[in-house]
């Protein structure tokens, strides 16, 4: 059962159990809507492909249900997520391959599909609905050039080893720029390839391709190919965050290899229950100590949290909680607590996903007991995690605890 609990009940309920399902979010400093709110601007379902590396203004991604989700430093972008900036706002997100995808002030776009397990088979498709972004290719547009895309709705554009900037000029934007809609590319370093209905026009580092958007049949074709342009048109204008993107696409190539050979090693010497027993020695340990902030360290920014707990009356309750109120229900928690004692009776650990190192699922069965707030308690939880390593750390995407 789902209820949103007032804060009266959420107190309540923390005062009835012990320090596990505080730490999943059972706090009474934490108001029903808070939380209703974090579980609805979550994406359902999707694989994340990047992380926010910067922002300016009002960014937001949104899943297959509409609901729309502000973006922050550090947040996840997934597959399948429409991400819009306003009209005044612009974003970097770094991609798992370690390429960059920034996002210009009034742009829509989607990330189709992706896949970065250092493979030949990884892949990346970008379809762009509206405006702009720069791109800079990270490993797969090494391992496979073919597999990383851009969509428009007048072209296909691969890479060859890039830092492009493609947009999609509206009717709109085209009559106020004075400038033919379409899609066009600016390559700032590698090279690019535009395909428009099967007509290929390869753009080198400093060129701009165009292709036209076809409002109605044409009796020649050769106004339907893609061309070279003679100048930069005038509505590309850097951003906020430009200087650094060049800084960066100067020594991309050999930051996103040397970020592929970290994956491949570590992929080499994956061992989940070993992985599982070093974070799960971290948590408790920072748990014994009460070190809330250690504590918080292992848990993702846009972690998903879910507690089902018994109240006194016996009824079966399911809280679900975003990091903001992980944070505090952690730091009120260690405040109150004292004689803890766990005992974990079985831990199991596998890859979330067959052949990856990228993600371990954790399940285990703890004991605990001690004092909360001056009352004692003792209880026997089920902990799921969801591991996923970041930058070299493994953090929790996922927490869920149920008492039994």
């Amino acid at each position: 059962m789902n209820r949103s609990l007032n804060r009266a009940g959420l107190s309540a309920a923390a005062g009835a159990l012990g320090f596990s399902l505080f730490l999943l979010g059972v706090t009474a400093f934490v108001p029903a809507a808070s939380a209703a709110e974090t579980v609805a601007a979550s994406p359902a379902s999707g694989k994340r492909f990047a992380s926010v590396w910067r922002i300016r203004g009002d960014v937001v991604a949104s899943g297959s249900g509409g609901a729309e989700r502000p973006l922050r430093q550090g947040d996840a972008v997934f597959v399948g997520e429409r991400v819009h900036a306003a009209s005044t706002a612009e974003a970097v997100l770094k991609t798992e391959d370690a390429g960059i995808v920034a996002v210009r002030p009034g742009s829509d776009f989607v990330a189709e599909s992706f896949a970065a397990e250092g493979k030949n088979t990884d892949n990346f498709t970008v379809r762009i609905l509206n405006g702009s972004l720069r791109i800079i290719t990270g490993w797969i547009g090494k391992l496979n050039r073919g597999g990383h895309q851009v969509v428009t709705p007048q072209a296909t554009i691969g890479i060859r080893g890039t830092d492009h900037e493609p947009y999609v000029l509206s009717a709109e934007m085209a009559r106020a720029t004075s400038n033919k809609p379409g899609t066009y590319d600016k390559v700032n370093r590698g090279g690019t390839t535009l395909d428009a209905n099967g007509n290929k026009l390869d753009i080198d580092s400093g060129r701009v391709g165009f292709a036209p958007t076809v409002f109605k049949q044409r009796a020649l074709m050769t106004l339907l190919l893609p061309v070279l342009l003679d100048k930069v048109p005038n509505f590309y204008v850097p951003g906020e965050f430009d200087a650094e993107l060049d800084k960066y696409s100067q020594t991309a190539d050999e930051e996103s290899q040397r970020e592929l050979e970290q994956k491949r090693k570590a992929a080499e010497a994956c061992v989940p229950a070993d992985i599982a027993k070093k974070w799960l020695g971290q948590l408790d340990g920072a748990i014994v100590r009460g070190d809330a902030p250690a504590v918080m360290a292992l848990f993702a920014p846009d972690v998903a949290v879910r507690a089902t707990v018994r109240d006194k009356e016996g009824v079966m309750t399911t809280l679900e909680l975003g990091r903001e109120e992980l944070a505090q229900s952690t730091i009120a928690a260690v405040k109150g607590l004292t004689n803890y004692k766990q005992r974990r009776i079985s831990t199991d650990a596998k890859p979330a996903e067959p052949g990856s190192c990228d993600r371990i699922a954790v399940k285990s069965v703890v004991i605990e007991q001690g004092r909360q707030a001056g009352k004692p308690y003792r209880f026997e939880s089920v902990e799921d995690y969801l591991l996923e390593s970041r930058a070299g750390d493994w953090l929790a995407v996922k927490a869920e605890t149920t008492q039994r």
